[in-house]
């Protein structure tokens, strides 16, 4: 699970369980819903929304789920979630930083420090670990749709980003956090199809630790990514 790309994050939700399935739908479902209370339910004018059915197509959930669950949530569906951060450090002082949809704030943290404190992390306070990260635009864009690399870097460099790199099946573009929309229209117009794009936290720095330790990292951030309260998990294990 890289640090910087939910690529592999993605890829590997493709693979889970029905049950596991199950959970990311809920996830993905509680997001959908939150963007559309904030922003509306036309993904035109609501770039969050866009990048929430995106994220949903990727993992494979269904167009008619979508549409239900924007409806739903255009229509004020009662139900009340909170977007909540919780940061620390895992085992071997890996930084992690958690981002938590939420109807129940002592159930989320209750669970998020049993986690920590199961897997050899501990759960830190607020800044404790966000220094050593920046938000950035993220935007993975699928190698087969880049037939010509000189091309893509030349789009690349006009569109306005910060940079961009291979990923194993895909290519990465950052982008500053004020530019990410310009980038994301201009990358869109010239045809590159996205495999996932959103504002996340990109940390300044990478630590490298042996299988072994990586290992025990991403018992951590499994668990963590399978709570149905938790909507994003960045860190900074190389």
């Amino acid at each position: 699970m890289s640090g910087h790309s939910k690529w592999n994050n993605i890829k590997r939700k493709k693979e889970k369980t029905d049950a596991q399935k199950a959970k990311i739908f809920t996830k993905i479902g509680r997001e959908l819903a939150v963007v559309v209370k904030e922003g509306g339910a036309n993904p035109d004018s609501n770039f969050k929304l866009r990048d929430a059915i995106a994220k949903a197509k990727a993992n494979n959930v269904p167009n008619d789920n979508i549409e239900r669950i924007i409806k739903k949530a255009a229509g004020e569906d009662g139900s009340t979630y909170e977007e909540i951060t919780y940061e620390g450090y895992g085992p071997f002082g890996t930084a992690i930083i958690i981002e938590a949809l939420t109807d129940n704030r002592n159930r989320t943290a209750g669970n998020i420090r049993h986690y920590f404190s199961k897997y050899g992390g501990n759960m830190g306070s607020t800044g404790c670990v966000s220094f050593m990260f920046k938000e950035k635009g993220i935007i993975a864009i699928d190698s087969e749709n880049i037939t010509d690399e000189s091309s893509f870097e030349e789009d690349v460099i006009e569109s306005g980003a910060l940079d961009f790199v291979k990923d194993e099946d895909c290519f990465v573009v950052y982008t500053e956090k004020e530019d990410y929309e310009v980038v994301y229209e201009y990358l869109k117009n010239k045809g590159y199809e996205f495999v996932s794009s959103e504002v996340g936290m990109v940390p300044d720095n990478y630590v490298s630790l042996s299988e072994e330790e990586s290992e025990k990292v991403n018992v951590l951030l499994d668990v963590l990514d399978e709570d149905e309260d938790i909507k994003n998990v960045w860190h900074n294990l190389k």
